[in-house]
């Protein structure tokens, strides 16, 4: 591949939770779902995602190796990125423990606040009984709040 990606931070976040993804060298199905959820909310374009993993594989340069800007913290339109990622997991029947850290990583990268995510956990809570899947999504969020309260 002969292409470079413009770092950004939206391709600073996919690319650092694609790593978490890749930790045991295999995305499941179930991870590759949260995945494209966020590369969709990150702007990432699916003809980069090859891309990343190529990047993340060591295959092709880091955009960032030689980028000093700080593409940590919080930014507008985190939460709601977050939110995503966590429903397309809890949509999944079982939620990994590879899910858990690509969850908690994002959530350490952007910085979100424990207030934020009981706020996410309220809407998600809210949609319940409206959305098909709701009551299944809530079994699986009181399992992922036990197995992974927010830190």
């Amino acid at each position: 591949m002969d292409m470079t990606l413009t770092p950004s931070r939206g391709l600073y976040l996919y690319i650092n939770t694609l790593r978490t993804a890749m930790d045991d060298n295999i995305v499941t199905d179930n991870e590759a779902s949260i995945l494209k959820v966020l590369a969709t909310a990150l702007g990432i374009h699916p003809s980069d995602t090859a891309y990343c993993l190529s990047i993340v594989s060591g295959e092709e340069k880091d955009p960032f190796a030689d980028d000093s800007s700080d593409y940590s913290g919080h930014h507008i339109g985190d939460v709601t990125t977050y939110q995503s990622a966590l429903i397309a997991a809890l949509d999944d029947e079982v939620i990994s423990e590879d899910e858990w850290e690509m969850l908690n990583h994002l959530r350490d990268l952007i910085g979100l606040q424990e207030d934020q995510h009981a706020l996410i956990e309220e809407a998600i809570r809210a949609m319940a009984d409206v959305d098909e899947n709701g009551s299944r999504r809530l079994e699986r969020l009181e399992r992922f709040n036990i197995v992974c309260p927010f830190c």
